[in-house]
């Protein structure tokens, strides 16, 4: 164990049932404007020269039947805005598959390089540990000295007896106490590689150690340290 400082295509939805419907408002408030203007001229060229027609509330109407014509607009355009954001989400999304992130948890993935955690300790205290597998099974206890800030903490795989515990899942529970034995406020956070992406929801939504986050929660990409041969 060693304790460090921190130094898929998406499916198609009912976008084009939507598309069909604002069409038809849309042809259906042009044809009910072509035919007020018909109306309008009409009667104007009708109208009894001694007794003129009162055009305000026509103008009313006309004044009316151009705000929604642009409303309709407006919403048309926001439908494309949206969809364009939900494309870029999924292009960002699938892009996350693959890498080591970093989220707010206590669950990773035991590998043949360990297991690691993140503490982030407000102040020095003396931590606790409590490592289980996915059963609920204690694999390991310990306790080490924390230091204000970031630090790492990674699990070798081996138990207090010694035992190698197998690949998968283990959570850590954590607790601290300063020198007078007071809590201390101490949080968790993983670092896993995101092993899938889930397009059907909006938005996305990346599985981690079997936990799905959205992309929001990622709150660092790890990058792989390279070796010189």
């Amino acid at each position: 164990m060693s304790i460090l400082p921190v130094t898929s295509t998406p499916t198609a939805t009912s976008s084009s049932a939507t598309t069909t419907k604002s069409g038809a408002d849309s042809t259906m408030i042009a044809s009910n404007f072509t035919t007020f203007l018909q109306l309008l001229t009409a009667q104007l060229k009708n109208q009894n020269p001694l007794d003129p027609l009162d055009t305000n509330q026509f103008t009313q109407q006309l004044v009316q039947f151009a705000q929604v014509e642009q409303q309709m607009k407006s919403n048309d355009q926001l439908t494309s805005l949206v969809s364009l954001e939900k494309s870029a989400q999924s292009t960002t999304a699938l892009a996350y598959v693959g890498a080591t992130v970093v989220v707010d948890g206590a669950t990773t993935p035991l590998t043949s390089t360990g297991a690691t955690w993140s503490f982030n300790v407000a102040k020095p205290s003396t931590a606790s540990i409590v490592i289980k597998d996915a059963t609920g099974q204690t694999a390991y206890t310990g306790t080490f000295a924390g230091t204000p800030g970031m630090m790492n903490f990674t699990w070798d795989g081996r138990g207090n007896d010694g035992k190698t515990w197998p690949a998968g899942n283990y959570t850590m529970s954590a607790t601290a106490v300063d020198a007078n034995n007071q809590p201390v406020g101490i949080s968790t956070e993983v670092q896993a590689t995101v092993d899938s992406v889930d397009l059907t929801q909006d938005p996305p939504t990346l599985s981690v150690s079997g936990q799905n986050y959205t992309m929001d929660k990622i709150k660092r990409i790890v990058r792989p340290t390279s070796t010189s041969g």
